[in-house]
């Protein structure tokens, strides 16, 4: 990542990382950085399809830096594809460096969402 890099998306989360969601050393656990991509791609593809999402596959994602506690995570999501049922995703977190006010990008992936009816059934996403 260049000095200059920017996010690619739309801000879609925000959230602060705290004690209990980080080990010993103060590294904030990977699963609650995925955590919070997959509400993101969720509140992203809910809009986008007028109802119920749920997540079908999560690729192509890498820890590039560590999360710490008290730093700011912000999840930027992109729709990069609509399929009959299905919205994939490009996801992006960011963190700002609490005692720093630095933006880092620390991982990214490609999240998958279908879109279900009210018996939980695939269901067509709406033309926009």
């Amino acid at each position: 990542m260049t000095e200059d890099a920017k996010p690619k998306g739309t801000l879609t989360l925000r959230t602060m990382a705290m004690p209990a969601d980080a080990n010993p050393a103060g590294d904030i656990f990977g699963g609650w950085v995925m955590a919070q991509m997959d509400l993101a791609s969720g509140i992203s593809a809910a809009e986008r399809a007028k109802g119920r999402v749920v997540t079908a596959a999560v690729k192509e994602m890498a820890f590039a830096l560590p999360v710490k506690i008290g730093d700011t995570l912000s999840i930027y999501t992109e729709i990069e594809r609509v399929g009959r049922t299905s919205i994939t995703l490009s996801v992006e977190a960011w963190a700002t460096r609490a005692r720093y006010n630095k933006m880092e990008r620390v991982t990214a992936g490609t999240f998958i969402m279908v879109a279900l009816d009210e018996t939980g059934q695939p269901t067509p996403v709406p033309a926009e």
